[in-house]
């Protein structure tokens, strides 16, 4: 199975499970969770929700051998199976559990969530530009809301990897805990999440949506047709290995 569903209580844990590919989204993937959304959403007895992956990663983000091999077909599954966007979209409270490494469409992911918690092992970069594509799912109008709009701009333009100390003091996480912690200290916030009667917590979070920057379906549109238009999906794994490698020794550094 792609994704992992545990129920705590009334909190319901997703976790990524395709660990060998550091969880990237290939198309078993991106339709097991977005359906595994949509079926956490409509149950009356999920009052929350957990998003983690299997170690050793969060999320490396879109699978870039598979969108090499397909091109633009692979992109247009999420047309109708946007698991990065639909983590936004939910009505209910999301803990993102971030456990490793959450890299471009990951970190879209990620963002997507009410809050993050982190991992002592998580780093964090949005490699999109690096690897020849670019943002499609909302992030560049949802990072500035979290860590300003100059230091968006740094991590998109860059490509640097940060670590949770770093994502910490810069307001993308908020909070760094053991890894070892890391699932239990996220369940139990959800599970606080959790205690307060549905309808209430349903309309604090419409309030919270509702007061923030709005992530308008122009600008989403704007972003998606940029992408789009400028993106090149030839080469992606011989670019995708240079960055990787490229991370590995910022992680190391």
């Amino acid at each position: 199975m792609t994704v992992l569903r545990d129920d705590v209580g009334a909190v319901r844990v997703l976790t990524l499970n395709r660990p060998e590919a550091r969880n990237a989204l290939n198309s078993k993937l991106i339709e097991a969770l977005f359906v595994a959304l949509n079926e956490a959403d409509a149950d009356s007895s999920v009052r929350a929700l957990v998003l983690t992956g299997v170690d050793p990663a969060f999320c490396a983000g879109v699978d870039l051998k598979q969108a090499q091999r397909e091109g633009s077909a692979y992109f247009e599954r999420y047309q109708t199976h946007n698991c990065i966007t639909r983590v936004a979209e939910m009505r209910k409270p999301v803990v993102g559990a971030i456990n490793g490494p959450v890299f471009t469409g990951g970190l879209e992911m990620a963002l997507g969530c009410d809050f993050l918690i982190a991992s002592e092992r998580a780093v964090f970069a949005d490699t999109h530009a690096r690897v020849g594509i670019l943002p499609g799912g909302g992030m560049t109008a949802r990072l500035p809301q979290l860590v300003g709009t100059a230091m968006a701009r740094r991590l998109s333009m860059t490509g640097e990897v940060i670590d949770g100390a770093r994502a910490l003091q810069i307001g993308l996480v908020t909070e760094v805990v053991a890894h070892e912690r890391l699932l239990a200290r996220a369940v139990d916030l959800a599970g606080q999440i959790a205690e307060v009667a549905a309808p209430i917590m349903a309309g604090l979070k419409d309030i919270y949506v509702s007061g923030a920057v709005p992530v308008t379906d122009p600008a989403l549109a704007a972003e998606q047709a940029i992408s789009a238009a400028l993106s090149d999906t030839t080469d992606l794994g011989a670019r995708y290995a240079e960055i990787s490698e490229r991370n590995r020794r910022q992680i190391r550094g």
